[in-house]
């Protein structure tokens, strides 16, 4: 497999790395993961804003090359040299600072990486197997700007899946520092409760993403659900009728169990075909 290293396609096993990268050595940089399906990148505006304006909060200078347009064909570049163009794939954009300084850094100009990873599903599948989620409280997020962006500090998100793994479930609720649920470990949450759907907003530490947004701009059309972005309490998810996880790779999933509550995935089924129907065919 090959990766795109500033324009240049890599064996994805060369040494590009140096002692003195700077994701490397401060996490000093953004990624974004994308879904390409269909042959073609999945709401790839929303993605490419998002690494724009995550660019913008770390004082990146942002290259005049970089256009929409010209990112997506670094992508499809790299998706063709490694035969995915016609598959399903996961893609990942990283871009950091250049090498230099210590925490002030000698330049704001970038690099940029772009991965890919064949997968299965060319679309959003429903997975209703057991999905049992606890409180992570080691550690809390700072619901501030920060938390919206995928940067590549993710401590808090590393040592709660350990904590996960260790203790045998497949994801954990992350609260901020007022103890108000901020999202899931990769994912952001939503809490269902008659019509009624709940996220925390991002103002709470919720990661700005995609899914979400999708969701959010499709049911506020349609008369089927109420949706509200608030602050939800944890005791708030064993009131709850549903609770489901969407991000961009998996789209949705659906939790069965979250301490002595199981839950059903009622409105997750019903959302997955609208999901992606959205994902194919636009707005």
């Amino acid at each position: 497999m090959k990766i795109n290293y500033n324009g240049t396609l890599l064996e994805a096993d060369s040494t590009w790395l140096t002692t003195s990268n700077r994701a490397f050595k401060f996490g000093d940089g953004i990624f974004d993961l994308c879904k390409y399906s269909y042959e073609k990148i999945l709401f790839w505006e929303e993605h490419y804003l998002r690494l724009m304006a995550g660019m913008r909060v770390l004082r990146m200078n942002i290259p005049m090359s970089f256009s929409m347009e010209f990112l997506e064909e670094e992508v499809l570049t790299l998706l063709k040299a490694n035969g995915l163009e016609k598959s399903a794939a996961k893609v990942r954009i990283s871009i950091f600072r250049k090498e230099g300084g210590t925490y002030t850094p000698d330049t704001n100009e970038i690099d940029y990486l772009i991965e890919s990873e064949a997968i299965s599903n060319p679309f959003y599948v429903l997975d209703t197997s057991a999905y049992e989620v606890e409180l992570f409280k080691d550690f809390y997020v700072q619901p501030d700007l920060l938390a919206t962006i995928l940067h590549m500090n993710r401590a808090v998100n590393v040592l709660g899946s350990i904590f996960g793994q260790e203790n045998e479930y497949q994801n954990c609720i992350l609260l901020n520092s007022q103890k108000n649920i901020a999202g899931a470990l990769d994912a952001n949450l939503f809490v269902v409760q008659n019509k009624t759907l709940k996220t925390p907003p991002l103002t709470d530490g919720a990661v700005n993403g995609i899914t979400r947004k999708v969701l959010l701009k499709a049911l506020k059309k349609v008369s089927d659900y109420e949706v509200v972005e608030t602050s939800i309490s944890p005791f708030e998810l064993q009131k709850a009728d549903e609770l489901f996880l969407t991000n961009s790779l998996i789209g949705i999933q659906p939790i069965s169990k979250y301490r002595k509550k199981t839950y059903g995935a009622d409105t997750a089924q019903s959302l997955i075909g609208k999901l992606n129907t959205i994902a194919r065919f636009g707005m």
